[in-house]
């Protein structure tokens, strides 16, 4: 098969594929490339060459978290203020932002991860109004507790999307990030992962 630009572009993104150079040519001579799939060890090996995302201004490693109450588009209610004990996964996203709807398939996988653990909450704060996201979701399901937040992300100053943020089961900021990097979901749920174990 042979991809677009486009789509192996984003294939590239999720870390899970490499690209090789093969020793034929096209006919108009340019080189062709071969896209393959990573194994699970290379995908980790891949992961630990390349540099930790950018950490959030808005959000400090270490730090405790001031929490908020929210509810969802669907009624549930969420006190974070209340929550030690649970790892809280935050993204923070809107509509029309490129790598954030990029982004959504990846976040629905690790959703799926860890859909067995009471103790992992996922909620996506949105900038936009539950009708828009309501309609978005229609042909782009998004698995996170989705939250109406334009308040909660101006609270705590979130100015560059997405923003992803994990709160620890003691409350504190174990990780953030802003953007998207090809390992950003891998150190969402490797941050995921080492607040379980330390609870």
């Amino acid at each position: 098969m042979v991809y677009p630009y486009k789509t192996w572009k984003n294939l590239m993104l999720t870390g899970k594929y490499a690209i090789k150079k093969r020793g034929t040519f096209t006919d108009s001579g340019t080189p062709e490339y071969l896209i393959y799939q990573l194994s699970e060890a290379e995908q980790e090996a891949h992961f630990n060459r390349v540099a930790k995302p950018r950490a959030s201004d808005s959000f400090k490693e270490g730090e405790e978290f001031k929490g908020f109450k929210a509810t969802d588009i669907n009624g549930n209610k969420f006190d974070l203020r209340e929550a030690k004990g649970k790892v809280i996964v935050l993204n923070f996203w809107f509509i029309d932002c490129p790598p954030c709807k990029q982004e959504i398939p990846q976040l629905n996988e690790l959703v799926a991860a860890f859909k067995d653990n009471p103790n992992v909450v996922f909620l996506a704060i949105a900038l936009d109004d539950r009708f828009a996201i309501r309609e978005f979701i229609k042909t782009s399901p998004f698995n996170y507790n989705l939250v109406e937040g334009r308040p909660i992300a101006a609270k705590y100053g979130v100015k560059g999307y997405p923003t992803h943020v994990v709160i620890d089961t003691a409350g504190k900021i174990k990780f953030s990030t802003l953007g998207l990097a090809s390992n950003t979901i891998h150190w969402i749920k490797k941050s995921i992962n080492e607040s379980l174990a330390s609870n």
